[in-house]
């Protein structure tokens, strides 16, 4: 598309004659949502025609709409799963897709920005207690990165000068395995890392990082985080704006400067390293190019980490920052209290939602506040269904037979919705398990709000874990209290994002049945680590790999908390007949209540096991 001169669009006028095309663009694609929907479902199925799962519901080389609907069902990924698995194995017939699959990516969702950037909103990474393995092929980097290329022309309407200074984030790659078949399993954002897409891109005066390329790559995550942090110490006045992943990975990244700080300090003032930094091409980088003596930038450090106030931290080491690039939506939202005390309340952006399934779409609004993002998802990134989805229903009055699913094109405003999706690597009308509600459009496009993800009970970082798997970790951690005759009567949970990192609390009410033969404390801090021992990979892996998750804790409260709980329930309005205990609570006076009848606390008392390796 040529762009004769730089003419503004709804959007607003571009800030540059270069992010006219893009921007023009997202136009185009929002004005002719369902015309564009139409042929991007017949390019899927039409170059993917031959393979085995299409072929399986006699579609016959259709390309249209009624034939696809009629023929090809809706699936989730237990459905498909056995034939990944043939994937993972080495079987390399087309089974989904017509071109070979290049890796699997790690199943997490997230509302993402800027690969150069980073603001993901991850919505979920497990399926049944392990990790969902999507294959991939190559030319979904460059689908992505036309995607990508659409985020710094839409921030540059809100945010003037980006071009003038660098990013500081905290990147980092995550443990990959290989299948059977010697095909690579990683989170997307890892693959991405690891591409040559990111490692030889072009220069960009608007996506500059503190960080170089060396210590995002880094294995180890001290000596990433680490030299990642003493990059951005030493370039602070250049920092524009500051990020993660995650709401709580920057989180993280400031309770490691609380930790730090002094061995930080020294290495600036001397221009030395600190020998904990082993990595060779750390090494090089850092002391070649980077690191110089500076006492004076060693003394400010110390002087600002050295007191007990921490409030407004970032802007007081940082002082140019613009913006925080962090996930604050889904179940990073529990987070943002805390970013503002750290920063002063500082903007948070969100720009992007993706999986690794599909990269869906970006935000329009980016700068707007967390509690009224929307994304608006792009017609050409894959071919969208919706399943209406009633928040209200209770399970017993739910169909029994899903209902037909509606296109982009016609969706409600105000109404919520299962996202379904058909890509171009071959998954067919698959269930993401994102519930979305349609906030408003953007010419014809509807924009969505992330409600949540289906059935998560529990999340403190890309961590998810639902109510079965949160009850089978009860049931076996309560295996220790048989030979004390003791039983877990009734439990609920919450993710206390206070500490750093966050960790779960499960409130347990006991019954003892011998007083003289009660479970120790021993015997309770080791249920906490076996409830560990049976949370999901994506959880153990926070916690052992990544430390971005702590300890577990069960606080045992009296007997008859939760008979009041019901009680202050029933006073509230509920019904006596349809109560039911929450096994995840949040709400301030039932906590409080909680807290107020804790009797004694436990934690786990060390890490629980975990492999990268998958099972077999």
């Amino acid at each position: 598309m040529a762009v004769d001169s730089v003419t503004p669009s709804p959007l607003g006028p571009p800030a540059c004659e270069k992010d006219a095309k893009p921007l023009q663009f997202i136009e185009d694609m929002t004005r002719n949502i369902d015309p564009v929907q139409e042929k991007t479902l017949s390019e899927i199925l039409s170059r993917n025609s031959e393979t085995e799962y299409l072929k399986r519901f006699q579609l016959n080389g259709a390309t249209d709409r009624d034939s696809f609907k009629s023929k090809v069902p809706v699936v989730t990924y237990e459905d498909i799963q056995p034939d990944i698995q043939r994937i993972a194995n080495g079987d390399r017939t087309p089974i989904f897709s017509s071109h070979p699959v290049s890796e699997f990516l790690t199943r997490h969702n997230f509302i993402y920005r800027n690969f150069i950037h980073c603001t993901f909103c991850l919505g979920s990474g497990t399926s049944a207690g392990e990790r969902k393995l999507m294959p991939t092929i190559h030319e979904e980097l460059d689908r992505r990165q036309l995607l990508y290329s659409l985020l710094m022309p839409v921030m540059n309407l809100y945010v003037p000068g980006l071009d003038k200074g660098k990013g500081l984030y905290f990147l980092f790659i995550k443990a990959e395995t290989k299948t059977p078949s010697g095909l690579v399993a990683r989170p997307v954002l890892t693959s991405y890392y690891k591409s040559e897409h990111f490692k030889t891109r072009p220069y960009d005066p608007y996506n500059v990082y503190t960080s170089p390329n060396e210590t995002i790559l880094c294995p180890d995550s001290f000596q990433s985080m680490y030299s990642q942090m003493l990059c951005g110490l030493v370039m602070r006045h250049e920092v524009l704006r500051v990020g993660a992943v995650f709401a709580s990975g920057l989180l993280r990244a400031i309770r490691f400067l609380q930790l730090n700080w002094r061995e930080l300090a020294h290495d600036i003032s001397t221009g030395t390293l600190n020998p904990k930094i082993t990595d060779p091409a750390i090494k090089e980088k850092l002391l070649s190019d980077i690191l110089k003596p500076d006492p004076e930038l060693a003394d400010f450090i110390a002087s600002e980490c050295s007191g007990e106030n921490w409030e407004r931290i970032i802007t007081r080491i940082w002082p140019n920052t613009k913006f925080l690039d962090v996930i604050v939506t889904g179940a990073m939202a529990q987070y943002i209290p805390t970013l503002d005390y750290y920063s002063g309340g500082l903007p948070k952006a969100c720009t992007m939602y993706a999986s690794s399934e599909c990269y869906f779409g970006l935000n329009l609004k980016p700068m707007c506040d967390p509690s009224d993002v929307s994304y608006t998802i792009m017609p050409n990134m894959g071919y969208f269904e919706f399943m209406p989805h009633d928040p209200e229903a209770q399970p017993s009055s739910r169909q029994s037979q899903p209902p037909r699913l509606l296109d982009l094109a016609d969706l409600e405003l105000g109404k919520e919705y299962e996202l379904i999706i058909t890509t171009y690597a071959g998954l067919c009308r698959y269930r993401v398990g994102d519930i979305l509600q349609v906030t408003g459009f953007h010419n014809s496009a509807p924009q969505f709000r992330f409600v949540r993800r289906k059935n998560v009970l529990l999340s403190i970082d890309s961590d998810k874990t639902d109510e079965s798997e949160l009850q089978k970790a009860i049931e076996n951690a309560s295996v220790l209290l048989r030979e004390f005759n003791t039983t877990v009567v009734e439990y609920t949970s919450f993710a206390d994002t206070k500490t750093i990192p966050g960790h779960y609390v499960i409130y347990w009410e006991l019954l003892v049945k011998d007083s003289a033969n009660s479970p120790s404390e021993d015997v309770l801090n080791r249920c906490c680590l076996a409830m560990e021992e049976s949370l999901n990979t994506v959880y153990r892996q926070g916690r052992v790999a990544d430390n971005s998750i702590g300890p577990l804790e069960i606080r045992v409260v009296k007997n008859g908390t939760f008979e009041e709980l019901m009680d202050y329930a029933i006073s509230r309005g509920a019904s006596i007949n349809q109560y039911k205990v929450p096994r995840c609570v949040n709400f301030t006076p039932i906590m409080e209540l909680l807290d107020s009848r804790v009797v004694s606390v436990h934690f786990s008392p060390a890490a629980p096991y975990w492999n990268p390796e998958r099972r077999r």
